[in-house]
């Protein structure tokens, strides 16, 4: 009945309620409802829904093991999140930078997660311009697969950024790192039990 339910529901509905924290985002920006720091309140949103879109994309494996099969929209995922991490770099180095290359420069000195983020945002730039059928049969599904195993690498990435940008230690990004270690040694344990098999 679920699985019925779930190969009805169509991939343009995905991306629809993948951009609806968007549309929020920009209602709220418009109507002073983003806080004292918009421009901050913005950047962090915007990243935030990048690396919950990213966690998503790597539970859809083990939900599939748990009898709930959403492969057919981890591509649509995986674009809704590298949107909201493309977004978050915009943010940043438009409005809350404003283009000044050099306080750039310097914050890419003095704060590591800046760096980390970037790499993070890299990674996912080859990702997100392959995951398309025509990039798939040109690869080939071997080489494919491998280039999107970078996503691994993306997302905590991702998660080490959030841990290392806020103040103090609370709970929230600790609990994102978690999420994306727990997913990925999941991954690795089914891997290394399947060549023993």
């Amino acid at each position: 009945m679920l699985r019925d339910a779930i190969r009805r529901i169509p991939v343009w509905l995905v991306w629809v309620l993948g951009l609806l924290p968007l549309v929020w985002l920009v209602v709220q920006a418009f109507r002073g409802g983003l806080g004292v720091d918009p421009v901050k309140a913005l950047e962090h949103r915007l990243g935030l829904h990048g690396l919950q879109f990213l966690l998503l994309g790597l539970a859809i494996t083990p939900l599939r093991r748990l009898g709930l099969n959403l492969l057919r929209f981890r591509r649509a995922i995986g674009l809704i999140a590298f949107t909201y991490v493309m977004l978050h770099f915009a943010v940043w180095l438009s409005l809350d930078m404003q283009f000044e290359w050099n306080q750039i420069g310097r914050d890419l000195v003095r704060r590591p997660y800046i760096l980390i983020g970037m790499a993070g945002l890299l990674l996912l730039i080859p990702l997100a311009l392959t995951s398309n059928d025509a990039s798939l049969r040109r690869l080939g599904a071997r080489r494919w697969r491998l280039l999107h195993r970078l996503t691994y690498v993306a997302v905590l990435a991702g998660a080490l950024h959030f841990v290392l940008l806020v103040k103090g230690w609370p709970a929230e990004p600790f609990l994102y790192l978690g999420a994306a270690a727990a997913l990925l040694l999941l991954r690795l344990l089914w891997v290394s039990r399947r060549a023993s098999v």
